[in-house]
């Protein structure tokens, strides 16, 4: 004989029907890795064990308790901490990285700055005889540089960047040291009472060469001062221009 159920009775729905309508608010856990953890935690496995899941063909639905709902909460909350500090970190080290490439790069043109400014061969002093001033005391008939006052003794500094192409006695300069400078020009200076650099050295601006004097053919101690073309005799121009032109106020 056959039964039929009353008009307005149902079964009660079963336990997948039940859990189906959590479904959704899961489903966004699994994008974070989280229902790995649950499957591992040996409650959540003990409780599935003892519900039995029905074997309907549909996918399990996990519920969660709010314990767990909150250890996932934390668990968020640490990993954007983390992602977060670690965003500062990297922010904070290129940061570092460009204020070091910053004080290189000043330094460098500091650096090149240095390299490239002229100074005055003699320290606080003038010039107390022009270029090309006439007198017998010089074999052409006129003076070749210029000539600072200075008494002996005084340090004889590098007008600019170069290297030292000769040094010791010139004749009628007496001690003296010529110069090939960054920019393709000589140096010349006369009249030494002490040489203190070497043939292949290079020198800066400023750097101290030698002591003045009164080394061969002059009257009193001073420094006799020469712009060049080539490192020889002959091949002079007007040193105060040349100085006037790197800066150097004579």
């Amino acid at each position: 004989m056959a039964f039929m159920c009353a008009t307005g009775k149902h079964r009660k729905p079963g336990r997948v029907k039940r859990t189906t309508a959590q479904a959704a608010g899961i489903a966004a856990l699994t994008t974070t890795g989280v229902i790995g953890t649950l499957a591992a935690s040996p409650a959540l496995a003990a409780e599935n064990a003892g519900n039995g899941v029905e074997q309907t063909g549909l996918t399990p639905v996990l519920t969660v308790s709010d314990d767990v709902a909150e250890h996932i909460d934390a668990q968020a909350t640490a990993q954007k901490k983390a992602a977060e500090q670690k965003a500062a970190e990297e922010a904070a080290a290129r940061k570092a990285k460009e204020e070091r490439e910053a004080r290189a790069r000043a330094a460098r043109e500091a650096e090149r700055k240095r390299l490239n400014a002229f100074v005055a061969p003699i320290a606080d002093s003038y010039v107390s005889t022009g270029y090309q001033a006439s007198s017998s005391l010089w074999s052409s008939g006129h003076h070749t540089g210029i000539d600072f006052h200075a008494a002996t003794g005084t340090p004889v500094h590098a007008v600019g960047s170069g290297t030292v192409v000769s040094t010791g006695w010139g004749g009628a300069y007496g001690n003296q040291i010529v110069i090939r400078m960054a920019d393709g020009m000589y140096t010349q200076y006369g009249h030494l009472s002490s040489i203190g650099v070497s043939v292949g050295q290079r020198v800066v601006p400023g750097q101290r060469i030698g002591l003045s004097g009164a080394t061969g053919n002059t009257t009193g101690p001073h420094l006799h001062f020469e712009a060049r073309t080539t490192p020889d005799y002959g091949s002079d121009v007007d040193p105060v221009a040349y100085l006037r032109k790197h800066g150097v106020n004579v």
